[in-house]
């Protein structure tokens, strides 16, 4: 191995004592590849195990709680107990190649399509429709049911404890519903779980309690937990940078595993809500955390020089997303001295190799920008 990159394979040891073996993660990405009744298909199981051998941790794709969360089509489910052999099955694939296996848990909130959850019933804190075509007016939910999502929540931690994952993490990000209760954007409500920023809290701070209040009664010490969050919305009112420090300083100090900020660009600088613009949304948040909780840092990492430069800013823990897709095996070339033999763009002839299932390569095909070489 290259000493410049050995940094990124020392060892992490996370508040509950567990020890990840480097500082490299696979990040959580959508892959539309379950089957129809939300079991996961030996394609997707695959797809992990191929993915799964360099990283010390594989976050999966998210999984929805109840089923009016449910966000895309062919998404795993994690909302009964009669998923738990499905869960279990993806988890074991993940840990024979050696790394920890975490479950991502979430309700999509608005951002669910009408033809996926019951009724057509697409829910938020308020009645502000998701920013996109065609988007469903939500349904305001009344105060039960919040209890009863906080609820879900548990009860698909417990699920994910008993298929014999290492952990979960609690999507916070992306605009979905976690994200939706914080938002000064999508968040009208009077109630106790809106008005203030302090109020705008109480759903996400909930939802964390009750998932650690879980572990503590089904599982030991080892359980990971961890909360992904999105630092920032273009809307006005929407979520400043201000906010989400605020957020994080809380978040901070509730005994989590991780934090994860969810990125498309790692070096990204803030839209507005601090004074200095200047300086990138990774350091603010370094700034607040301190030694508190260990980040992980996301967002167009390629190269093993992208890494290094991201990993020299402090930050514990990088996430590979995209890149791991593109080529599957790069961690073990960095840890092989190989890292010239990285590739950084999609083979579109070579869907086979890289072991991607249908759904999701077409997404890859058909979306250009998302991917290099698309």
């Amino acid at each position: 191995m290259n000493p410049e990159y050995q940094d990124l394979f020392s060892p992490l040891t996370l508040k509950n004592g567990v020890e990840l073996k480097n500082r490299l993660v696979m990040a959580p990405m959508t892959n539309s590849s379950s089957n129809p009744d939300g079991t996961v298909t030996d394609a997707e199981v695959d797809y992990y195990a191929r993915r799964s051998k360099g990283v010390s941790m594989v976050i999966t794709a998210t999984t929805y709680v109840i089923p009016s969360g449910k966000g895309f089509p062919n998404e795993f489910a994690a909302d009964r107990d009669a998923m738990i052999p499905s869960l279990s099955k993806l988890a074991k694939a993940i840990q024979a190649q050696g790394a920890k296996a975490i479950l991502q848990i979430f309700h999509a909130g608005k951002m669910s399509p009408t033809d996926l959850v019951p009724g057509g019933d697409v829910v938020s804190a308020s009645d502000v429709p998701a920013d996109r075509e065609g988007a469903a007016k939500p349904r305001p939910l009344r105060e039960e049911e919040v209890e009863e999502i906080i609820e879900a929540f548990g009860e698909t931690t417990r699920r994910a404890i008993e298929a014999g994952y290492d952990g979960v993490e609690i999507h916070g990000a992306n605009g979905y519903l976690i994200q939706q209760f914080f938002s000064p954007h999508s968040n009208l409500r009077e109630d106790r779980f809106g008005g203030s920023l302090e109020k705008r809290m109480t759903f996400p701070l909930a939802i964390v309690d009750k998932v650690q209040s879980v572990v503590a009664e089904h599982a030991d010490d080892s359980f990971i937990v961890g909360y992904r969050f999105s630092p920032e919305e273009p809307e006005t009112p929407g979520i400043t940078m201000e906010e989400t420090l605020h957020l994080v300083d809380v978040l901070a100090d509730k005994s989590l595993d991780y934090l994860h900020v969810s990125l498309f660009d790692f070096f990204s600088k803030p839209r507005r809500g601090v004074e200095d613009l200047e300086k990138t949304r990774i350091a603010h948040l370094l700034e607040t955390i301190g030694e508190r909780v260990p980040l992980i840092g996301v967002g167009s990492i390629y190269t093993a020089e992208d890494a290094k430069l991201a990993f020299n800013t402090g930050v514990p823990l990088l996430a590979l997303g995209r890149e791991l897709i593109i080529d599957p095996d790069w961690v073990q070339k960095i840890a092989e001295g190989r890292e010239s033999e990285i590739i950084t763009e999609i083979n579109k002839e070579k869907q086979e190799e890289l072991v991607v299932p249908d759904p999701l390569w077409k997404n890859i095909i058909n979306t250009p920008g998302w991917f290099p070489g698309v």
